[in-house]
């Protein structure tokens, strides 16, 4: 064989390796084209190496099916009412597998809390009417009452209407219209079928609105979404319709974040009939501020039917997350813990997009309320609502460099439903800890449904429904200040509004969420919105919004808060380091922990773990009360190794480590 042969064979050789190469590659170059708007690109495991660990399903890409840029609302005709079934889209039961334990956060100790308690939880500054039934474009209930306010305006958005008010002075500058006006000349579900679970949130990064329900003929498949393009919510809106899929898709709630419009669902199979597990999307946010064809990207379910539900950060405050920071999506802790997934999305190169459990600190124990809340003058209860979180996962950047998510859910304490709050901290840059939570119990009245915010000092409201067989539904809130004892709210409750009626004949159907809201002007004035029925009925609701401002709001913000705010005239000493840590297996999901308390000056425990044989790679999971010298740590996997460690701390700093425990969970 002469060289020029053999260079011949060398040189076809290496073109076909080279084909053999990039040929799949570009089979999958193909499938990045969308077909009808909906085709998805899915990751190839030939092509990429190992998913990340808890990376959750494969990365999706879908268009919106349609686009344009509307004429102002002002200028449009209103959608005119239609006519509907009584009840609204059902709310299918998310499975409850949350194992009931003793609450150790409840307060329901009110002879030593009423001792911190004083009427200083300001009261509201304006307290008007919203929407009421029969609303607009739907003779039905439940409202699902939400709202938000923006620079000059306040927006209500209930099933299936749509009102705008000056934040001033709560006079309605449009409607209340049906919410499938936005989508006049649309064409499609967005403009036929709009279903309702509405949404509206203000872009204070942008100064826009977003407004948002499913839609579908029968079953919600779609996602309609406005984006306006001024701050008038009165205005032009780019809209968008997204189709999701052929199941049912549940309970939409979004959140804003820099890079992306953020959404959960709660997917069910078509008829409604099986939970298939909670699924999050993440919405071209740059491309709807431009009025551009955008996308949304998604992992598809996570986690499956055993999986619990989350919700999305939702972004308060003038302080911006680290640049190119995932946004977080928090899970109801029907596991034990507050499960926090990281959305990375990457709309350039969507397969870099990742989902992924970033941590999962301890909650404390709680018992799920499944009983109905009893009202005055009827014997129809009202649904709790307790298989999930409550809207919103309010989340906020301070200057000091510290970051707080806060939310709630209802729970049982003590045969009343009652209010769990919680503030979870640095939920982006980790590492996640509880810093505080509490069951809110200060009598025998029921509280549930609740909505939770924060504003620039660091002070914390909770808006909620209270009933019981004594009174009519009401609205209240209550609070704390930033340098309140932590765990507790001591700000004394107040009552926005007493209904004067009780709902009866809607199959419980009291609401699916409320609404509390920060100004983003001066990042300090609450606004709450919720329901309330005026006489006893069927189907007779009636809506309330409400703001008020803490005392002295406006400022700097304050400091960090700590559990000890009181000053001294000397440095206080750093606690003693705890001892004779051990770790008892005690089921295969609990371990339960015990200490010496080598301190008398300690302000409560950090307890730290990590999961492996010889792991290092401890994350604290709990914080617990001075003098406490146990903890039970619930919802652990089973036949696995888990080290803990605990350090005291107080004002003056923390103490070192305790020995470090190990045990492991037995396999049955």
């Amino acid at each position: 064989m002469n060289m020029r042969t053999r260079w011949i064979i060398v040189v076809t050789a290496t073109l076909l390796l080279t084909m053999l190469i990039l040929l799949p590659r570009i089979s999958e170059a193909e499938r990045f084209k969308w077909l009808g708007g909906e085709t998805a690109l899915a990751a190839n495991p030939a092509l990429n190496v190992s998913p990340p660990q808890d990376q959750k399903g494969d990365i999706t890409v879908v268009a919106s099916y349609h686009n344009d840029t509307s004429i102002p609302l002002r200028d449009m005709k209103p959608q005119p009412a239609l006519s509907k079934g009584q009840h609204e889209n059902e709310n299918p039961k998310i499975p409850n597998k949350h194992k009931d334990s003793p609450d150790p956060v409840v307060q329901d100790h009110f002879g030593d809390l009423r001792s911190l308690m004083t009427v200083n939880m300001p009261s509201p500054i304006l307290n008007f009417n919203g929407i009421g039934f029969p609303g607009v474009a739907c003779n039905c209930a439940p409202p699902d009452t939400n709202g938000e306010v923006g620079a000059t305006q306040y927006v209500q958005i209930v099933n299936e209407g749509y009102q705008v008010f000056n934040k001033t002075t709560g006079a309605s500058v449009l409607g209340p219209v049906g919410i499938t006006t936005i989508w006049t000349g649309f064409t499609g579900p967005c403009e036929t079928a709009g279903d309702g679970d509405p949404v509206v949130l203000y872009d204070q990064l942008a100064d826009r609105w977003i407004v948002s329900q499913f839609a579908g003929a029968g079953v919600p498949t779609d996602e309609c979404i406005a984006v306006s393009t001024t701050s008038d919510a009165t205005g032009s809106y780019n809209r968008y319709g997204f189709h999701l899929g052929s199941n049912f898709f549940d309970y939409p709630h979004l959140g804003v974040w820099p890079d992306a419009y953020y959404m959960s669902m709660n997917v069910f199979n078509s008829s409604g009939t099986a939970f298939l597990g909670p699924q999050p999307f993440a919405f071209d946010r740059a491309k709807m501020l431009a009025g551009q064809p955008a996308t949304f990207i998604t992992t598809g379910i996570t986690g499956g039917s055993t999986e619990e539900v989350y919700l999305p950060a939702d972004l308060d405050g003038s302080t911006l997350p680290p640049a190119g920071a995932p946004a977080s999506f928090v899970e109801f802790p029907g596991g034990g813990s507050f499960r926090v997934f990281h959305f990375h999305v990457d709309f350039a190169t969507p397969l870099n997009s990742t989902f992924t459990l970033f941590g999962s600190p301890a909650s404390a124990g709680f018992t799920v309320r499944s009983a109905g809340v009893p009202q005055l003058g009827t014997t129809s209860t009202l649904d709790p609502i307790a298989d999930r979180l409550m809207f919103r996962v309010a989340t906020r950047f301070f200057p000091d460099g510290h970051e707080s998510a806060v939310g709630n859910f209802t729970v049982n304490s003590n045969s009343i439903a009652s209010v769990r709050w919680f503030e979870l901290r640095n939920t982006t840059v980790g590492p996640v800890t509880v810093f505080q939570q509490g069951t809110y119990q200060p009598d025998t009245t029921h509280r549930w449904m609740g909505s939770a915010a924060m504003d620039q000092q660091g002070n914390i409201a909770v808006g909620y429904s209270a009933s019981s067989s004594a009174i009519n539904p009401q609205i209240r809130y209550a609070g704390r200040l930033a340098g309140d004892a932590i765990n507790t709210l001591p700000q004394a409750e107040v009552t926005l509004f007493a209904g004067t009626g009780s709902q009866t004949g809607t199959n419980g159907r009291w609401g699916d969420y409320s609404d509390m809201t920060i100004d983003p002007v001066d990042d300090c004035t609450f606004w709450y919105t919720q329901e309330y029925y005026a006489t006893t009925t069927s189907f007779n609701w009636r809506t309330r919004i409400g703001n008020f401002m803490f005392p002295g709001c406006g400022g700097a913000p304050t400091p960090t808060p700590t559990s000890t705010p009181t000053p001294t005239s000397t440095p206080t000493p750093a606690p003693n380091a705890p001892g004779n840590l051990t770790a008892t297996a005690v089921s295969t999901s609990q371990i339960n922990l015990s200490w010496t308390d080598n301190s008398g000056n300690e302000d409560g425990f950090f307890i730290e773990r990590c999961q492996g044989n010889n792991c290092t790679n401890f994350v604290q999971i709990a914080q617990v009360a001075a003098n406490t010298s146990s903890y039970p740590d619930i919802g652990l996997s089973s036949n696995t190794f888990y080290r803990y460690r605990v350090r005291a701390f107080n004002s003056g700093g923390n103490s070192a480590y305790s020995n470090i425990a190990r045990a492991k969970t037995p396999n049955h």
